[in-house]
């Protein structure tokens, strides 16, 4: 790696690092939030927070575009800004069909965004703490399939916070890693 590499390199793994361990939080809050105003279906509470979700992941997005323009996953950033500005917009239409309505919407989400997220963190592996995203990305395809194929028969949204949970993990765990490998570079 040159000179000129490494601190671009560690700049992005720092910033990453950092809103890995925001995304955890935030993610960690909003899903244990959505499973308990879940059973009460499609209240304001919950209503508020499946739509806050794509527009939190689109704040997330322009904040690691910013980080990562001169890397090769910058371009897919918009993609994922845009899939998630869509779903929010699904979203709102989606909440006056009902529940199984939304589980579509944000089945095919889950899919999408998470196609773009495994290949994101395939081009990001030389930086560290991708694997975990890299496994994400591949459970949320997997996941949104199962939203969308059990959508029929869905009374609650609680599932889409056991989603978010295991993803917050997985930010947890990328976040753990950058920091090893963060100080891997400055040993």
């Amino acid at each position: 790696m040159s000179s000129t590499t490494a601190p671009r390199s560690t700049g992005i793994a720092a910033t990453l690092r950092t809103l890995y361990a925001v995304r955890f939080a935030f993610q960690l809050v909003w899903a244990i939030v959505l499973i308990l105003t879940a059973s009460a279906g499609l209240g304001p509470v919950s209503i508020v927070l499946l739509l806050l979700y794509p527009l939190f992941d689109v704040a997330a997005a322009v904040i690691d575009h910013r980080a990562s323009r001169a890397t090769g996953p910058a371009p897919l950033l918009y993609v994922n800004m845009a899939l998630s500005l869509l779903t929010a917009i699904g979203l709102g239409f989606a909440i006056a069909s009902g529940v199984p309505a939304v589980m579509v919407v944000w089945g095919l989400w889950a899919i999408t965004a998470g196609a773009v997220q495994l290949i994101v963190a395939l081009l990001r592996r030389r930086l560290g703490g991708q694997w975990p995203m890299i496994l994400s990305g591949g459970i949320s395809v997997l996941a949104g399939a199962s939203f969308v194929f059990g959508s029929s028969g869905a009374t609650s949204v609680a599932g889409i916070g056991g989603y978010a949970i295991l993803g917050a993990v997985f930010f947890l765990v990328s976040a753990i890693r950058l920091q090893r490998a963060a100080k891997a570079d400055r040993a």
